[in-house]
């Protein structure tokens, strides 16, 4: 059924958005959101309503095939925020994971294809062998700096590092700036002080801007200053800010909780009866089940929207789960999607970039690949169930992922 509109209210036999709405922030939530999805299904089918932080409530879709068709109809589902944020109040914490920007996720229409084919052609030059090198000529340093003790929090230590280490030589930008951002762009994800985190970010991006224009390099950076869409000071601020959300924290993520997989499923692990299975495998299985951004890709109609049987408010947040949407029981009987076709890189003309896929999924192989080649036999280092996920509404992240390993003698050498 497309989605119809009309600027009238609910009719007979549609269902109405009022009732309690579930908490997709909370602790609860992020300790176990699969429980929360079944749950959501059998109480209120593809829609359901949540509250994105408290006191702000959305839509969130958990149908995969009412997801795609809201993902593909820019018309009734912009994801330009501007109107709905006038409803809200402006210091809420998540603001800079959803408020309007000058950029390629955050704009419809022309503005929108501006700035996505500057970003596309920019991620285009992206080298994949030069990506391998870089993970190589990193990992010995940050390795050195825990295999001599046995344990590690391997998410913080290891995996934090070689992500943003390897995406700021893709994006030329030096070390001191990227630091900043870093700093930035945690609090980002994590809810933490609206108009400080802008600051930061907004300060370490503009100088990264300056730079690039006065010494251009061979980097994604460089491209977007030179693109023929002319992007301003101000715009190129903001196509960074998008750059570094998805291109740091939803890598980490995925490496953190493919590892996980790995060290704790059968499948994974070396037996006399079987090999294991590959780390491509183990990063396609947690896209399908568990991707790092579990509940985003945000659209605000513009008008009451009927799909589904039910009504959506005007500039009312719709989410798309992506985790929910992937083990849809109706198209997999719970088992997950094949990465051809599932939602972990969205769809529609939001989507992640086509160049931008490869990237991220290379990263996280020969990241995870260069762990097991000096590290062997890293296994979790608590029982799993201790493992504590950090709340928020979009991400699924775990706050530390401790290890143990046979402590190493001597540093490895440089290769």
């Amino acid at each position: 059924m497309d989605p119809q509109h009309t600027h009238q209210g609910a009719t007979p036999g549609v269902r109405s958005r009022e009732g309690v709405r579930i908490p997709i922030y909370s602790p609860e939530f992020a300790a176990d959101p699969h429980w929360h999805y079944r749950r959501m299904r059998s109480e209120y089918g593809a829609l359901v309503p949540v509250e994105m932080w408290p006191g702000v409530p959305a839509t969130l879709v958990i149908n995969y095939s009412t997801a795609v068709r809201i993902l593909n109809d820019p018309y009734h589902f912009p994801a330009d925020p501007r109107q709905w944020q006038k409803t809200v109040p402006s210091d809420i914490p998540i603001m800079p994971m959803v408020e309007y920007r000058p950029n390629a996720i955050r704009t419809s229409g022309h503005e929108h294809a501006r700035y996505r084919q500057a970003l596309s052609d920019a991620l285009a030059g992206i080298d994949l062998h030069a990506v391998r090198a870089i993970v190589e000529q990193s990992v010995v340093p940050i390795i050195n700096g825990f295999a001599t003790e046995g344990r590690a929090d391997i998410l913080s230590q290891y995996a934090l590092p070689m992500v943003f280490s390897v995406f700021c030589e893709i994006l030329g930008c030096p070390a001191g700036i990227g630091q900043r951002v870093a700093a930035a762009s945690a609090a980002m994800f994590d809810g933490v002080d609206t108009a400080t985190v802008n600051l930061q970010m907004g300060e370490a991006l503009l100088d990264l801007t300056a730079l690039k224009r006065a010494y251009p390099g061979d980097d994604v950076t460089t491209r977007l200053v030179q693109h023929h869409a002319m992007l301003s000071d101000e715009e190129m601020v903001h196509q960074l800010v998008l750059l570094f959300a998805a291109g740091v924290e939803p890598p980490l993520n995925l490496i953190a909780n493919t590892l996980l997989l790995m060290m704790t499923d059968g499948r994974f692990i070396s037996a006399a009866d079987a090999p294991p299975l590959s780390t491509s495998i183990a990063i396609d299985e947690r896209l399908a089940t568990d991707p790092p951004m579990a509940n985003y890709c945000i659209t605000y109609p513009p008008q009451p929207v009927l799909i589904d049987g039910e009504w959506l408010p005007t500039h009312e947040p719709v989410i798309i789960s992506m985790a929910a949407c992937n083990t849809d029981p109706a198209l997999t009987g719970g088992a997950g999607i094949d990465n051809g076709w599932n939602l972990a890189f969205s769809s529609g003309d939001h989507a992640c970039p086509a160049a931008a896929r490869p990237y991220g999924r290379l990263l996280a192989q020969e990241v995870i690949d260069q762990l097991f080649d000096y590290l062997p036999e890293v296994t979790l280092a608590v029982p799993q169930q201790d493992l504590v996920w950090r709340p928020g509404p979009f991400h699924r992240a775990l706050t530390e992922l401790p290890v143990v390993f046979p402590a190493v003698r001597h540093p490895f050498p440089t290769p």
